[in-house]
């Protein structure tokens, strides 16, 4: 029965047996990784820097110890060889974390993963806070920019749960230069809109670059241009359009915007769910044409804003307003029938009032009538200061000239809200 000669702990020499001398020299039969069947042996061998058949002594395997303990993936790591069998013994780490692309003109997914991996083996999708693998990537992603042409500073930082405070991604950024959106080709849009689309989307443009948000934002900027003019059924595409280039100091990143934009269609109906806070009477009448009032498509969407407010008003923070246009090509027209997804009430936890001497504090919390337990309507913050103004002449000569500020802080696991309002001067 083989005895083992030493063991390595969590980067740690422990001796389980007589320690050979440190210059002593062996040529383990083979090289074994327990603990983490998720990285292969040859992903952990080229990690440590090892390489079959090679002669090693002890300090050789504490050091491609520390190598594979230092990336971060693994909780600790200990070593064991029994005159034949080297074997490192992983526990992996249970705080990593996926990583997000904020601004950098790469895609991410399945091409950019492996790329990843190919240079370092121990990348699977997920990093540590810091450190290790951590900073591997912000290099590796750095070297991907300049093989690009694109000299970039690439930061990293943690991601965490605005309630619980709880680390849940890692994000990588480029800090300089800045990453901006260029709109190199416009399609499909008719001469009479052609001014009023460029124009919109110039707009949209000086929105800084986001990785995964900037092309379906474009989308929508077009998208609910044509919908206020009665294009329901438009169809809007933007994709990256050529690489990213270095102009003027800033790193610019082309987009091609392909639109269908059909026809104009009637609305013919609304069809709403029961127990709906807006009733069919305030729809028929939002959808009345008037003299003068705004196009039909802009009527619809603020009866969809109207729906989401009123639910919020109740409670409902975390409500989803989903409209499902059916079309009738025949007579142009579009009839909607709408989802509506209430989601959990939300109450008020607590209410204070910052930067505001004693006694004025004191009149303020006479008049808030929205008390602890109550079921939280946003509006009501909003428009607390300038209600008790009209209505107290001591408020409204202690509030004159005030700036009003507040954080709604919703718990969307205890659906607790706490509100702090502030006022500035």
């Amino acid at each position: 029965m083989r005895q083992p000669v030493f063991l390595f702990l969590a980067a740690l020499a422990v001796a389980v047996a007589v320690r050979p001398a440190a210059a002593q020299k062996f040529q383990p039969k083979s090289i074994q990784f327990q603990g983490a069947p998720e990285y292969s042996t040859e992903d952990l061998l080229a990690a440590a820097g090892l390489k079959k058949d090679v002669v090693l002594s002890y300090s050789d395997m504490q050091d491609y110890s520390k190598r594979l303990l230092s990336s971060g993936v693994f909780a600790s790591v200990a070593f064991k060889f029994d005159g034949l069998d080297l074997t490192f013994l992983l526990v992996p780490s249970t705080d990593l974390y996926p990583i997000r692309l904020e601004n950098l003109p790469l895609t991410p997914g399945a091409a950019l993963d492996a790329e990843l991996h190919e240079q370092l083996p121990l990348f699977h999708g997920k990093v540590p806070a810091d450190g290790g693998l951590n900073d591997e990537v912000r290099a590796a992603l750095e070297k991907m920019l300049t093989v690009e042409g694109l000299q970039a500073t690439v930061v990293a930082t943690t991601d965490a749960d605005i309630n619980t405070h709880q680390v849940n991604a890692v994000s990588y950024s480029i800090t300089a230069p800045p990453v901006q959106i260029d709109i190199a080709h416009i399609d499909g849009v008719s001469d009479a809109f052609q001014g009023q689309v460029r124009a919109a989307l110039d707009e949209a443009a000086k929105n800084p670059f986001s990785t995964t948000d900037s092309a379906s934002s474009l989308e929508r900027v077009v998208e609910q241009f044509y919908e206020d003019r009665d294009y329901a059924a438009a169809k809007v595409q933007a994709t990256r359009s050529g690489d990213p280039s270095l102009v003027s100091g800033a790193i610019v990143v082309p987009f091609a915007v392909q639109v269908q934009e059909g026809r104009i269609y009637k609305i013919e109906a609304i069809h709403l769910p029961p127990g709906t806070p807006v009733t069919q009477a305030e729809i028929d009448r939002a959808l009345a044409p008037g003299p003068g009032g705004a196009p039909a498509g802009v009527r619809v969407r603020s009866i969809w804003v109207s729906i989401s407010n009123r639910y919020r008003a109740k409670g409902n923070l975390d409500c989803k307003v989903t409209p499902h246009a059916e079309f009738n090509d025949a007579d142009a027209t579009v009839s909607y029938t709408v989802d509506v997804d209430p989601g959990p009430v939300y109450h008020l936890a607590f209410v204070k009032f910052d930067n505001v001497t004693d006694e004025l504090r004191s009149l303020l919390i006479h008049n808030w009538e929205m008390m602890p337990g109550d079921a939280f309507d946003e509006s009501y913050v909003e428009t607390f200061i300038m209600k008790v103004q009209q209505q107290d002449p001591v408020l409204r000569r202690s509030l004159a000239g005030v700036k009003v500020k507040f954080d709604v802080m919703a718990n969307p696991d205890t659906h607790d809200v706490n509100v702090i309002i502030r006022l500035e001067r």
